[in-house]
């Protein structure tokens, strides 16, 4: 069986605003259900600023209307940004400000006030503040405002600024403590959490410094919003740089990457599935039960049930709404990664967002999406790091195959976690360039000792020594104590955020771009060698044969898509050897109508149409009775679809027949109820079909020779039936029979062929030759968004429109009498209108005088029937994309098998005195040391006069 999927043809990359979190990460099938899809969206320019003075500076920007949210972006696209839920906006005042400005103060369910700025014309302005009053009403009458409280609740960083404060019942790591002196229970708290909270957080809490993160991060969530109104100024990167606490963590990475809004639209969404998928069963489960206990395997929490039966429900939840990606493998690492942070919920809307949006096609079946940012990082080092690259090709050593898991696991199954999840911070935070910027930095740093490694053991080896060290210090002989007291990790995030800061998301979106097509056809081309090995036979076939039978199968699924492949029910005798059946693609008519007319000269109608405009050749799809009488005969299964196994099967069946074989296959495809007969109304379907194959001939022969089939076969029909008398008459005549009685055999139909030429010829060599496998040329891929211009021509340059196109030219050419329309024949034997001489009659013989023309056609028959020289044959090296998937997919199941554990990684014991504090000292500001040295500068777009209108506002009363 083989499942073949067009997937990577419809797929679509996330656009660079999606990338750059400028708009909102929420699906717009889940904005169009929550009822505001009525509301118009709208951008406008305008000016930000915080109503709590000299706390922020004011930024330019633009302001989005996305109902049902509110959306701003700063100008340089990273400064500062927000996605404000409407339903979390408590007031909107308009201001009174200076002549000219136009000005409006937002506050926020936290109390928090938005000054805004619109800097566009007076009636854009109104515009937008009419749009923006309409879609706060329809938040008020779809009730979600009242959702608000209840689901802040939910969130840590509400009870972390609350003067009560959270930290009572909680470790100095932020774990929970699950028995207070008195030996009672601690009271529940209804904020979410992870596994970290039962099995404490990986490292120690003092080396990590989780109370000054703490009192760093409650100030800025105090001053600058929280959960789903957080707001996203410069702090906040730096903040991020330095590391997440471990308590805050799972909160702050759904609020940068956007999947709190997917939790906070989608309530009882989770537990709904749960319910769906109790007692069920399907490959994807079966897979997800493989890999539970090889899933960061080194944590407590994995060693108990709790662990692996949450992770179970959330990978099992992911894979049944999403069944095109199902599971696929080192999911399982990056959801036990994210569960040791964040609830069950929080974690399966977190995976919906990383495989929808921040890694596209990454944990696909074919997984493109990683193949494709392996070449784009493969071009970025040889592009950056030339010497590596060329020592890589000498020594034939591939980059992939340490760099793939990196990228797969956000380096969690390579490095200590404690610092896999400092690039996991900065990943949800900054976007997918930064797994590029930090794989660059490693390079780069161990620049030579990779110049004398000599093959891929080498290169593993020298990387996991390196992770190991990364707690280590980066100037161990170094007299200066902060000098000694950097650590190769915090060189590590010098190097990748300063000198690789070059990588932006245009650049990776660029690189992905360039080489789509290479990877997709690779990909494409691997499938179709797969699929031909795994036929259960070949026929007559070769393997190039086949190859094209593939190349044309897949061309007809782009076209018009199957229905998706489905698995096998389940048999009462199976057994659980793991050898059961997978899902296997079969089309349906529509589809099976498109690929034979890949194939088959007479299942498509070809024209040459002429003008006066243009000349050019259309190609339409045939349809008939014969075709679908063609497609329930290779059914052999009796299944109403065909695989690919049947259309090579069916194929073989016609392709390599001689005379004999061709008149019994015509024959029996007419046969319905296959007992060796036709009925005089299978005769007549017979007849038609002749007429159909025929239709574009040129001359009379055809239809000359279908004539005569149909007289002679009534004829000597007639003549074998049992002959009757007739009582008032006396006439003896063949009895009659009904309409769907026994009629004509096999070898009378055959004497009735072999008597005219015309058919004799056609069942000799014009039926075997209509069919013509030849080499299908690449498949345009879709075009990627690129800019104004570029999705200007490709909204311009449709399949629709151009259609519309040759219809108004062939309108006009009718207009001025130059339209005309010329049909390519299916058969092609005669181009002229002369007629050959047909043969006697076998019952009634008579001499026919056929009189006939010399006139030239205008058409030209088709070619015939060639084969393509390339060859997909497994053991030809010629076959084989330059840039093949094998290497990547073996090192992704090498890489994990087995991670390596760290001793860092173990959570430190409260009571451990370390000497860290005598280095870094109590002072909170050191914290953020360093991260200064590689922090890029932020431009508000503002002059000197916006910023004094902007700092006036602050102080503006709203207009009564």
């Amino acid at each position: 069986m083989s499942t073949i999927s067009t997937q990577l043809r419809n797929f679509k990359e996330p656009t660079k605003d999606q990338l750059t979190h400028e708009l909102p990460p929420v699906p717009l099938k889940d904005t169009e259900k929550q009822g505001t899809g009525d509301v118009e969206k709208m951008e406008i320019n305008a000016i930000l600023s915080l109503g709590a003075q000299e706390v922020e500076d004011s930024y330019a920007g633009k302001l989005h209307l996305l109902p049902p949210y509110l959306a701003f972006s700063s100008l340089d696209r990273k400064s500062v940004r927000f996605t404000l839920p409407l339903s979390t906006v408590r007031r909107v005042e308009r201001l009174n400000a200076r002549a000219g400005v136009y000005a409006l103060s937002l506050s926020t369910w936290h109390g928090m006030k938005i000054i805004v700025q619109l800097t566009s014309l007076r009636p854009t302005a109104d515009l937008f503040c009419s749009l923006l009053r309409e879609a706060l009403k329809a938040e008020l009458q779809r009730g979600q405002m009242k959702a608000v409280k209840g689901f802040v609740k939910t969130c840590y960083s509400e009870g972390l600024v609350s003067p009560s404060g959270v930290s009572d019942n909680e470790r100095e790591d932020g774990s929970l403590i699950t028995e207070t002196k008195d030996g009672c229970p601690p009271p529940e708290t209804e904020f979410h959490g992870g596994l970290g909270l039962q099995f404490k957080f990986p490292g120690d809490p003092k080396k990590l410094r989780e109370a000054s993160k703490i009192k760093l991060w409650t100030t800025y969530l105090k001053n600058h919003g929280r959960n789903l109104t957080l707001l996203r100024y410069p702090q906040c990167t730096r903040l991020v740089q330095v590391g997440l606490p471990n308590r805050l963590r799972g909160e702050m990475w759904e609020t940068l990457s956007g999947s709190i809004y997917l939790r906070y639209s989608n309530p009882g969404v989770y537990d709904q599935l749960l319910l769906d998928i109790k007692g069920t069963n399907s490959t994807s489960f079966e897979d997800i039960e493989k890999d539970l206990h090889r899933s960061l395997p080194e944590y407590a929490g994995y060693q108990a049930d709790e662990g692996i039966s949450a992770l179970r429900r959330v990978l099992q939840a992911y894979s049944h709404r999403n069944p095109e990606v199902g599971y696929c493998q080192a999911m399982n690492i990056l959801a036990a990664a994210i569960l040791i942070y964040m609830s069950e919920e929080q974690t399966f809307w977190l995976l919906e967002v990383l495989c929808d949006r921040l890694l596209p096609g990454y944990y696909s079946p074919t997984m493109h999406g990683t193949l494709l940012d392996q070449r784009v990082f493969e071009s970025l080092v040889t592009r950056c790091l030339p010497m590596i690259s060329d020592h890589f090709q000498a020594v034939d050593v591939q980059l992939s195959v340490a760099s793939l898991p990196w990228f797969l696991s956000l380096y969690i199954n390579s490095m200590p976690m404690v610092f896999a999840f400092r690039i996991a911070d900065c990943f949800f935070c900054m976007g997918p360039k930064v797994l590029f910027q930090v794989g660059k930095a490693i390079l780069k740093i161990n620049g030579e000792k990779l110049l004398q490694i000599q093959d891929d053991g080498g290169f593993l080896n020298l990387m996991r020594e390196y992770f190991a060290s990364l707690g280590d210090s980066a100037h161990p002989t170094s007299a200066d104590p902060r000098a000694k007291a950097i650590t190769r990790f915090q060189e590590l995030l010098l190097v990748s955020f300063r000198e690789f800061a070059v990588i932006s998301d245009e650049t990776i979106l660029s690189e992905r771009r360039k080489y789509r097509n290479e990877i997709v056809n690779s990909i494409e081309s691997f499938s179709k060698r797969s699929a031909v090995r795994n036929l259960k036979t070949l026929g007559r076939f070769t393997k190039e044969q086949a190859g094209f039978v593939y190349d044309a199968l897949y061309k007809a699924m782009c076209e018009v898509p199957p229905p998706p492949a489905v698995a096998p029910p389940p048999s009462l005798l199976a057994t659980n050897d793991g050898n059961q059946e997978r899902a296997e693609t079969r089309i349906g008519i529509p589809t099976f109508q498109v690929f034979l007319s890949e194939i088959l000269t007479w299942a498509r109608n070809e024209k040459i149409v002429i003008n006066g405009f243009q000349q050019r050749m259309d190609r339409e799809v045939a349809e008939h009775e014969l075709i679908d009488r063609l497609f329930y005969f290779w059914d052999t299964s009796c299944k109403g679809s065909l695989s690919f196994q049947d259309l090579v099967s069916g194929l073989d069946g016609v392709m390599f027949n001689d005379l004999m074989e061709n008149i019994e296959w015509f024959f029996n495809l007419h046969d319905k109820n296959k007992d060796g007969y036709l009925t005089k109304d299978e005769v007549l379907t017979l007849s038609e079909s002749f007429l159909f194959i025929f239709r574009h001939e040129i001359g009379d022969a055809y239809l000359g020779a279908v004539s005569k089939f149909m007289t002679n076969a009534f004829e000597y029909g007639d003549s074998l039936l049992p002959q009757h008398t007739g009582s008032e008459t006396g006439v003896t005549g063949p009895q009659g029979i009904g309409h769907n009685q026994p009629y004509l055999n096999l070898a009378t139909f055959r004497m009735v062929v072999l008597v005219d030429e015309v058919l004799e010829s056609f069942f000799e060599t014009d039926l075997s030759a209509s069919f013509r496998l030849e080499p299908v040329p690449d498949l345009e891929l879709p075009p990627a968004s690129s800019g104004f211009l570029g999705d200007l021509w490709s909204n311009i340059a449709t399949q629709d429109n151009r259609k519309m196109f040759n219809r108004l030219s062939d309108e006009l050419g009718k207009t001025i009498g130059k339209h005309q329309v010329i049909y390519r024949p299916t058969i092609g034997r005669f181009t002229k209108l002369e007629e050959p001489t047909a043969r006697e009659s076998l019952i009634s013989p008579s001499a026919k005088t056929a009189s006939g023309s010399s006139l030239d056609t205008v058409v030209v028959s088709s070619s015939s029937p060639t084969l393509g020289a390339s060859s997909i044959n497994d053991n030809d090296p010629s076959s084989v994309s330059v840039f093949s998937p094998m290497p990547h997919l073996k090192a992704v199941n090498a890489a994990f098998m087995e991670r390596t554990p760290f001793a860092i990684d173990d959570a430190g014991d409260d009571d451990d005195d370390s000497d860290l504090d005598m280095v870094h000292g109590e002072d909170d500001d050191q914290v953020m040391d360093e991260v200064d040295a590689f922090l890029e500068a932020h431009d508000s777009g503002l002059t000197e006069a916006d910023k004094a209108v902007a700092k006036d506002l602050l102080h503006a009363e709203p207009v009564k």
